[in-house]
């Protein structure tokens, strides 16, 4: 696998798939600055010619950024499930998704494309997560939860059963989410309120 994005995220998504018996091809990032990361050397821009055969995955922690390169990108994106993660047979995860360790996904739930699920988050029965979404560490969506494209789900945010929150919102960290969210949202507090609309990206 070639790893795009050379940054803390990146070190957490690599021992994930070496955890899982992964085999990293190369690191690559568009910083020719970065030189190494963990014990790998940093290849400059990610060029798919020099790796015709490998799967790439990108391992940049910002949903945006993930969403623009995914779009230009020609070739098969990897995804990464660190071995201790707990995962229903009858979930579904779309590719360039990572999910970190101690994470539970259970029965039904959808995952999408290019999505991290983080340390210890859980994602219960029938919840469904779109493109570029971020479920950060310890955060708990509860069963039926329905997470819109490029929402970041803070650290130990709660989203209670049967909620739908819109596209490209932001939960605080520690927020109790317990009504629907629109799209551009930003919620904090408990219980959960919007402090703010954001316009959403182009």
């Amino acid at each position: 696998m070639v790893f795009y994005g050379a940054s803390g995220h990146a070190k957490v998504v690599i021992e994930a798939w070496l955890a899982s018996g992964g085999t990293v091809t190369a690191v690559c990032d568009d910083n020719e600055s970065i030189k190494r990361l963990l014990s790998y050397n940093v290849s400059g821009k990610y060029d798919r010619n020099r790796y015709p055969d490998a799967d790439v995955f990108i391992s940049i922690g910002s949903n945006s950024i993930r969403q623009k390169l995914a779009s230009t990108l020609a070739g098969k994106f990897g995804t990464v499930v660190h071995p201790s993660a707990v995962i229903s047979p009858t979930c579904t995860i779309g590719e360039g998704t990572v999910v970190m360790a101690g994470v539970i996904i259970n029965a039904a739930a959808a995952v999408g494309r290019h999505v991290i699920v983080n340390t210890c988050a859980s994602v219960d029965h029938d919840c469904v997560l779109g493109d570029y979404t971020h479920i950060s560490p310890n955060a708990t969506l509860c069963g039926d939860v329905t997470v819109g494209e490029g929402t970041q789900v803070g650290a130990g945010a709660t989203v209670i059963p049967g909620v739908s929150v819109g596209k490209w919102v932001v939960i605080g960290a520690g927020s109790v989410v317990t009504r629907d969210v629109p799209d551009g949202a930003v919620v904090m507090g408990v219980p959960g309120k919007v402090v703010r609309v954001d316009s959403l990206p182009r």
